[in-house]
C-alpha cells in the first residue's frame, strides 16, 4: 500500500488572509483554489501550498507545515498508524475524498488523501 505522491503541504494559521498574502504577493504563487476563508491554495510547481483555517487543520499546530500524501487504501494507513502509536483524525469530505491527519509521539504531523473513485 504505497504513497502515490506527495499531493501538497498545508500551514494552519490562525489569521488565513494574513498568510495567503505572504504566499501571494511576497512569494508570488497563483492562486489555485479557495474556499472562502478556511482554505486558500497556491501553485508551487507540482505540489500544491494552502494555508488552512484552524476548523479545516484537523487539530495541526497553527503554523507547522503537514505534508499531504495521496494513498489509494486510507483505511489501511490508519489502522497502521493507529498501531503505531499515532493519534489519528479521520474526516470525510464527500466529493473531495477522505482524509486522515496523524500525529505522532514526536510531534510530527502527516495528512494522507484517499480520493473518490473515478468514473
Amino acid at each position: 500500500m504505497p504513497v502515490v505522491r506527495l499531493r501538497q503541504v498545508f500551514v494552519p494559521a490562525a489569521d488565513v488572509e494574513d498568510a495567503a498574502r505572504v504566499f501571494a504577493d511576497v512569494l508570488g504563487l497563483d492562486l489555485q483554489f479557495r474556499d472562502g476563508d478556511r482554505w486558500v491554495q497556491f501553485r508551487a510547481g507540482d505540489v500544491s501550498l494552502a494555508v488552512a483555517s484552524t476548523e479545516e487543520a484537523g487539530g495541526a499546530e497553527h503554523g507547522r507545515a503537514v505534508p499531504v500524501f495521496e494513498v489509494t487504501d486510507l483505511d489501511g494507513h490508519v489502522e497502521q498508524l493507529r498501531a503505531s502509536g499515532a493519534t489519528v483524525t479521520t474526516r470525510d469530505m464527500g466529493e473531495h475524498g477522505r482524509t486522515a491527519l496523524a500525529t505522532v509521539e514526536s510531534g510530527l504531523a502527516i495528512s494522507l488523501l484517499e480520493l473518490p473513485p473515478r468514473d
